[in-house]
């Protein structure tokens, strides 16, 4: 098997009837496999439609919130500059999608 898993899951298992195998990553690990994961969950949130969609989103923001504690931040700091962003360059509300760029020369 061996992939990253929520911290419940090993209990979850146990609640079924089976024994996981696991162990605890060190920092350089969990960092390696928390960019698989975001990757994986990136993936399954593009497939994935309606309600479910939105389920596979909140499992890449579980792993964004990760990623932003292993760079000693949290999500917070993340929105703050996402909304920094925003306001400088925009965000994504109007759509706007560049066909090509014409030098004005």
């Amino acid at each position: 098997m061996g992939k990253l898993v929520r911290d419940k899951i090993p209990e979850i298992i146990r609640t079924n009837g089976e024994e996981p195998v696991f162990r605890i990553l060190d920092n350089a690990e969990f960092k390696v496999e928390l960019e698989k994961k975001l990757e994986e969950e990136c993936a399954e949130a593009l497939e994935a439609s309606g309600s479910h969609r939105l389920e596979e989103l909140a499992d890449v923001l579980e792993v964004l919130r990760a990623l932003a504690m292993v760079e000693g931040a949290n999500l917070d700091a993340v929105i703050q500059l996402a909304d920094k962003k925003a306001i400088d360059r925009g965000a994504f509300s109007k759509q706007i999608f560049i066909e090509q760029i014409v030098s004005r020369s």
